[in-house]
């Protein structure tokens, strides 16, 4: 399938994917937040690639083992 676009929809917090045969994906930020992320610094990272880089959002939830990246990019040090 070739993709046409990916962009985040502020309005329904989804990041949609649409395709040449007029399919669509629509990935729900919130829950994958919700479902994967652990702490503050984990649902940072997710909003960074939702606001700036979607296909690559979509690619890391669709593809990818979002759970290991997020360990892998943030660190969490809790303050003593």
């Amino acid at each position: 399938m070739k993709l046409l676009s990916c962009e985040f929809n502020m309005d329904t917090a989804c990041v949609e994917l649409k395709f040449a045969d007029d399919s669509m994906i629509s990935i729900d930020t919130i829950a994958v937040e919700n479902e994967v992320a652990d702490n503050l610094y984990q649902r940072s990272e997710l909003d960074y690639l939702i606001y700036n880089d979607p296909a690559a959002y979509a690619d890391l939830i669709l593809n990818g083992d979002p759970e290991a990246y997020l360990k892998a990019v943030t660190e969490y040090k809790p303050l003593d």
